[in-house]
């Protein structure tokens, strides 16, 4: 089986005021299916709505469904890297809508300072399953996918640009949670120095972003 992702960029922020407290949520299309997507596959409608109503059941209805910030290696859900909680997965047409909260959590925090600081984030789906190639050439998901997480939290390039900027100005959001990522931001920092020229800086900033983090 293989480790398959999907992202896909166009989800809303909501803003809900419930007793004075502020959540935060992400909603929009977290999984598309009957259609070939840009990485060239294409999920049965009738595999998604199977493994959906298994991914309600176990996760998301016993409040177990979370999801990272960022590109996780492997198939496994990182605890220490979890930024929301989806709180619902729905059919709709060829579509599965989902929304889901960011949470308090070290991740979750950049996630939505990101968010303030106007970054459009995505969403991207991550499973295991085997590949079969159709008639047409297309790469069809078989029925044994199975979701780790319906979305974990991934950027558009602007994020990149947003933390660059966000270290050099000491943004709040660079230095919440603690001693540990206040010295790598300090570390960040003394690199993006080290950059002579824009040219450097530009063609370095998605790997200082990603480095970040990997080491949080």
């Amino acid at each position: 089986m293989k480790l398959i992702t999907e992202q896909l960029d166009d989800v809303e922020v909501i803003v809900e005021n419930r007793n004075g407290k502020k959540s935060m949520f992400i909603e929009g299309i977290f999984l598309q299916g009957d259609i070939q997507n840009r990485n060239g596959r294409m999920y049965p409608m009738q595999t998604l709505r199977k493994e959906v109503q298994r991914y309600n059941e176990s996760f998301v209805n016993s409040g177990r469904a979370v999801g990272e910030l960022g590109h996780p290696e492997g198939p496994t859900v990182n605890l220490d890297r979890v930024s929301h909680k989806i709180v619902s997965l729905k059919e709709s047409g060829s579509n599965f809508i989902g929304k889901a909260k960011l949470l308090n959590t070290p991740m979750g925090k950049i996630a939505q300072n990101l968010i303030d600081e106007g970054v459009k984030l995505g969403v991207s789906s991550r499973g295991l399953g085997t590949l079969a190639v159709n008639n047409e050439g297309v790469k069809v998901v078989s029925d044994d996918f199975m979701l780790a997480t319906a979305a974990d939290i991934v950027s558009d390039p602007s994020a990149p640009d947003a933390f660059v900027s966000g270290i050099m100005e000491g943004k709040d959001w660079v230095w919440d949670g603690g001693i540990v990522r206040e010295q790598l931001a300090h570390k960040t920092y003394k690199k993006i120095n080290t950059l002579v020229d824009n040219k450097q800086l530009e063609e370095n900033k998605l790997g200082l972003f990603q480095n970040f983090l990997s080491n949080l």
